[in-house]
């Protein structure tokens, strides 16, 4: 089993990359593989609604970190997208590519178990939490718990060391993706069957 990790800052070594470390460790400890994919300072393309994944079944936009993560993806059992907090919200280069990832690839990220951390300096946690779990919900993946809300708090290179209840708290949801993965590798042929889809305007 494996748990690919997204780190949505453009540092790459930061707090948020300590944070996620510590799930990693975590997830190791009980036996699952992990990897961590940052996605760097690079300005990243957004969705523009031109629907060609229909088409081609993947994004119309051939940039290398949408073609790595979205290979990635293909052999992961569950995923954890980490962000720092930028006014109450996750960093737009993360979302513009979650936005087209999500969209053209739902395929891949169904069904797997997913999770969200957000490192702030002092509040916009819970906003940017929801926000990224707003992703999962959408796409029929089973979002894992914690002790407490994932968040870490941090300002300066390396603070988020300090935060011992944060860091407490990202080990148990590294715990408890692990479970959850080894109880659903059970029951994979008992997945849902999904209903034909039914989309209804409300403009009239």
């Amino acid at each position: 089993m494996k748990v690919l990790l997204i780190n949505g800052s453009p540092k790459s070594k930061g707090n948020t990359y300590l944070a996620l470390s510590e799930v990693a460790s975590a997830l190791m400890a009980n036996g699952v593989e992990t990897e961590i994919i940052s996605i760097g300072a690079k300005a990243v393309q957004g969705c523009i609604a031109c629907n060609k994944c229909y088409e081609l079944g993947r994004c119309v936009f051939q940039d290398e970190l949408y073609n790595r993560v979205r290979e990635k993806l293909q052999s992961a059992d569950g995923i954890i997208i980490g962000t720092p907090v930028y006014y109450a919200g996750p960093n737009g280069s993360l979302c513009a590519l979650l936005d087209r990832m999500f969209y053209s690839a739902s395929e891949l990220l169904e069904y797997k178990p997913a999770a969200s951390v957000a490192v702030c300096r002092r509040g916009g946690a819970n906003a940017t939490f929801d926000r990224l779990n707003k992703y999962f919900t959408i796409s029929n993946m089973p979002v894992v718990s914690s002790q407490y809300w994932n968040s870490v708090h941090s300002c300066t290179p390396g603070e988020a060391a300090m935060d011992a209840e944060g860091l407490q708290t990202m080990r148990t949801l590294g715990k408890n993706m692990a479970w959850m993965l080894k109880n659903l590798h059970t029951g994979k042929e008992a997945i849902p069957v999904a209903e034909e889809p039914q989309i209804t305007s409300f403009i009239r």
